[in-house]
């Protein structure tokens, strides 16, 4: 018989105690204090470390990516979803706590979902069928509880403009798994086809996100009168945009009479019309604020170029589409992240001399990347344009890793 006073016994006990105690500490940790802090910066070191691996697999240096998921779907989906939907979720539920003054996920809710997602990461990179359907099934986990997570912290405050982004989160998790899944079954081109889809989408969001919080950060910044576009302008183009996705989605599937070549286009114009009522010259000495400006351009510019590249044939849709996912999507990620990761952890909105050089080596990333092979510089357009977001990222997690891990001061 083990006597209650054995010496082992309580020292089994007085550990667990402690290992209890150092985990109940960590999960009060400031890097787990609202979903933004630790998304914004696995985001980003996600970044760096796929676009690292992607340069040396394309360089011929590494088989690292080889196995059951081709390695362009492989890119594709850990810059949009490790990336780009990591940032955008970690935003929105953060965001959410504004916008209903209900308190958001902290601590272990959030230690959770980042725990899925590295899992997720890991079993993409081991690459093999199992692992690779093991992730689609912690993938779809990761969304759902997002997905649930915002829609209780939405619904009941009852401010159905925040509604829409309960479909916008379930169309991007169908496409993400729907990527994966395709791709394990021998259907790239489908894979693409729904990579490409969530890019629309993206675009889709962030013209509504755009429209929200670009005016309304340039007034409050530059303490002029409130900006006031046009009422149809809006809707009209919500409209054309999502005609555009539909036309271009259903395409793949239904031999269409047309292209969305005109949607594409019309919706490029549209935003750039729109940009047009946001005074951005007023902008171009505060960073956070023609950072934006400028990402929106891209938007604008990245669909008009999207369908022009079905009318020319040497502009590949391929690389148009780069103007969207860097110039567009990235720049106003991080533009986004260093605003928010200012302005959430209770400082002032007053950036650091590397941030806009930050800002310009995405910038110059995107163009690189989207002319240099109108000219055959493929290989020089793939390697710089990498080579740009890596030092981009790398100053970001320099800048703001102190910041996001120290609490609100």
């Amino acid at each position: 018989m083990i006597s209650i006073h054995d010496p082992e016994l309580v020292q089994l006990q007085n550990d667990a105690n402690s290992q209890h105690s150092t985990f109940k500490k960590l999960t009060k940790h400031a890097l787990f204090d609202l979903p933004f802090r630790s998304f914004f910066l696995i985001a980003v070191l996600a970044s760096i470390l796929s676009l690292a691996l992607w340069s040396a697999y394309l360089n011929g240096n590494i088989s690292l990516l080889t196995g059951k998921l081709s390695t362009t779907v492989w890119h594709l989906h850990e810059m949009l979803f490790a990336f780009a939907a990591t940032v955008a979720v970690g935003f929105i539920l953060t965001a959410a706590q504004t916008w209903t003054g209900r308190a958001s996920i902290k601590g272990l809710p959030v230690m959770a979902l980042l725990t899925l997602w590295l899992l997720v990461r890991i079993c993409l990179l081991v690459n093999s069928s199992f692992f690779v359907y093991l992730a689609v099934g912690l993938q779809a986990i990761w969304w759902i509880s997002v997905i649930i997570i915002f829609a209780k912290l939405v619904l009941p405050a009852k401010n159905r403009r925040n509604y829409l982004f309960i479909p916008l989160l379930t169309v991007l998790m169908l496409l993400n798994l729907g990527i994966l899944l395709f791709d394990l079954n021998a259907r790239t081109d489908l894979a693409l086809h729904f990579a490409r889809a969530a890019v629309l989408m993206f675009g889709l969001m962030m013209g509504i996100m755009g429209g929200r919080v670009i005016p309304f950060f340039t007034t409050a910044a530059t303490c002029t009168s409130k900006i006031v576009t046009p009422w149809f302008l809006t809707p009209i183009l919500l409209a054309t945009s999502i005609a555009g996705i539909s036309v271009f989605f259903i395409g793949q599937f239904i031999n269409l009479p047309f292209t969305p070549a005109a949607l594409m286009i019309a919706s490029g114009v549209l935003h750039i019309i729109r940009l047009g009522f946001w005074r951005s010259t007023i902008t171009l000495n505060t960073p956070l604020l023609w950072s934006l400006h400028l990402s929106y351009f891209c938007l604008g510019l990245g669909l008009i170029l999207l369908g022009a590249s079905y009318l020319i044939p040497a502009l590949q849709f391929s690389d148009a589409m780069h103007l969207l996912t860097i110039g567009a999507m990235a720049l106003m990620i991080f533009a986004m992240m260093s605003r928010v990761s200012l302005g959430h952890t209770g400082r002032s909105l007053q950036t650091h001399f590397l941030v806009p050089i930050s800002f310009a080596l995405l910038i110059s990333a995107a163009f690189i990347r989207t002319f240099l092979p109108l000219i055959q510089q493929h290989q020089v357009a793939w390697h710089l344009s990498a080579t740009l977001w890596i030092f981009a990222g790398i100053i970001f997690l320099f800048i703001y890793s102190p910041i996001l891990t120290k609490p609100r001061s």
